[in-house]
């Protein structure tokens, strides 16, 4: 930026003697030679000067820019940022600037003090919107993905693409609408910019109803991108949308894009885009929303496989309950049934009843009452497992093996080892399900007196074994499952395999089964060589199987 190098006549920027304040830096070869937009600010950070480039960037009149306030820092009160990830240069400032007809730009720029005159600063910039934009999709692609694998709410995660979306191209708003359950109507889901309405749909198709074309709904029907110029302006003036005027008009926008969510070819939803007064929308830009339009349909299409799990499990388990209810409470509550039916035809016949025969009777419904309801207080402490999330899975277990005790009269050992605590609490839930879900095959089917659960952790390895003294069963009749009893071993395994780990089922060498769970933990970060290690209290015995 030094004038000498131009030679004489060319001291625009610095000789005020001879460009005078407020005119345009044209002279000399300022102007031919730097392609960038140079100007210059005074010390309330207004602009003095400007070259032809630096006019046009700005895109205002020229006559508007001098004494206007320039988006750049005086040179006085910049600091170099520290080089971030996706920048070249940590000497570049980046600034926003909005021109008279509503865009919104990004300059790159650089500044010095003049040297004649330190209170002026001598600014060179370049328009780096579209570099900047490009930086943001990309960081709002990697950001989404990340999002995807979180176990956030459909809604949340929706909510969350569409600021990313929003955020990465300035726009003015962004709708995510989905299929509801019915898969008849469309809901918003994900939106930003815009508030919620939740009669929004039923107002979109009242303005359908009045002749308005809906081509988001076209979008979705043909499976392929809409955009329309403009779409504002023909949207205000028309009287068809006449319900949804008060709820477009919240934000200000122009253009419109609507592209569609796709699942296996299946239209799942929009992606709906309102773009700022000023933007265009190019080759790019479509590419980047057909980008996180992909990212919310696979959003979707998970919580929806997600959904279909659980109610699989859901029906799965009531069938259990179903099954289980059947071979102990029900026969139980029809026995009783048949003792009331006996002294029922006994009073009928108008004869006494021997008080050793009543004794029995009530005995004998005292017991079978009993056990209906240590059953039924057994099968809800399995399903609510109350314990598991307030004192955890250690005291979860020894509640169960209690009440199967308290139950069954079964004897049962648990021995526990260090480690457990490193359990988050949806891993901690699924053990617990595999140790119950053994305990009940035991009760069932194994006819045995002890039962001894170990539990411990070795080597970044959960191990939990659940070992029977009963009559056993072959491993290959329980890999290939018997009536009854297919779905708790798929079960076993399915909850072990969430984790990347193993269910093995096997006979003992002399009586009873084995059922042993082994699930992998994350290492652990190393601790600081000052922090004092873990002192954990181990058993006598090794529990670890």
């Amino acid at each position: 930026m030094n004038s000498r190098s131009c030679g004489p006549g060319v001291a625009d920027v610095r000789d005020r003697s001879v460009v005078p304040v407020g005119a345009p830096i044209t002279d000399g070869c300022l102007s031919d030679v730097v392609p960038d937009g140079i100007a210059v600010i005074n010390a309330e950070g207004a602009f003095v000067r400007l070259n032809a480039p630096a006019i046009t960037l700005c895109a205002r009149p020229a006559g508007s820019l001098v004494g206007a306030l320039a988006p750049f820092k005086p040179v006085q009160d910049v600091s170099p940022d520290a080089l971030g990830l996706l920048d070249d240069d940590a000497a570049e400032q980046v600034c926003v600037w909005d021109t008279a007809d509503g865009r919104r730009l990004e300059f790159a720029y650089r500044s010095r003090a003049l040297p004649d005159d330190p209170s002026m600063t001598v600014v060179s910039f370049r328009d780096v919107s579209g570099e900047r934009r490009r930086q943001r999709r990309l960081a709002a692609i990697a950001r989404s993905a990340v999002k995807l694998a979180s176990e956030g709410s459909i809604t949340a995660t929706l909510d969350a693409l569409a600021r990313e979306v929003s955020q990465a191209d300035a726009m003015a708003g962004v709708q995510i609408l989905t299929l509801d359950e019915s898969g008849q109507a469309l809901q918003v889901m994900g939106s930003a910019g815009f508030r919620r309405w939740p009669d929004f749909f039923d107002r979109l198709m009242e303005c359908r109803e009045r002749g308005a074309a809906l081509r988001m709904i076209d979008a979705f029907e043909a499976r392929e991108p809409v955009v329309i110029p403009d779409r504002w302006a023909a949207i205000e003036k028309d009287p068809s949308w006449e319900p949804l005027h008060e709820y477009l008009g919240e934000l200000k926008w122009s253009w419109f894009a609507s592209v569609p969510l796709l699942i296996r070819s299946r239209s799942a939803g929009i992606l709906n885009a309102f773009f700022a007064p000023g933007q265009v929308v190019g080759h790019r830009t479509m590419e980047f929303l057909q980008a996180m339009a992909e990212q919310a349909a696979v959003a979707v299409d998970y919580a929806s496989l997600l959904q279909k799990e659980r109610e699989l499990a859901r029906r799965e388990e009531r069938q259990r309950l179903a099954r289980d209810l059947h071979d102990s409470i029900v026969q139980q509550v029809f026995s009783i049934g048949m003792q009331a039916k006996s002294v029922g035809v006994l009073a009928a016949r108008g004869e006494s009843v021997p008080a050793a025969s009543a004794r029995r009777f009530a005995d004998e419904v005292g017991t079978l009452t009993q056990a209906v309801l240590t059953d039924l207080r057994a099968m809800v402490h399995e399903f609510r497992p109350a314990s598991l999330t307030q004192l955890g899975l250690e005291e979860a277990v020894r509640a169960l093996a209690e009440s199967a005790t308290n139950r069954t009269g079964l004897t049962f050992s648990v021995l526990v080892g260090a480690g457990l605590d490193r359990l988050t609490p949806e891993m901690a839930e699924d053990v617990y399900r595999i140790i119950a879900e053994a305990i009940h095959n035991v009760v069932k089917h194994a006819e045995a007196s002890e039962v001894t659960i170990r539990m411990g952790v070795r080597n970044y390895e959960l191990a939990v074994t659940v070992t029977d003294d009963g009559k056993g069963i072959r491993t290959t009749r329980m890999q290939k499952g018997v009536p009854g009893d297919r779905y708790g071993l798929t079960s076993m395994k399915e909850r072990a395999e969430r984790w990347g780990g193993t269910v093995r089922v096997r006979q003992r060498s002399g009586a009873g089964t084995v059922v042993r769970a082994v699930v992998p933990l994350p290492a652990l970060v190393p601790r600081s060589t000052h922090s004092q290690p873990d002192q954990h209290k181990e058993p006598a015995e090794d529990p670890t199987p």
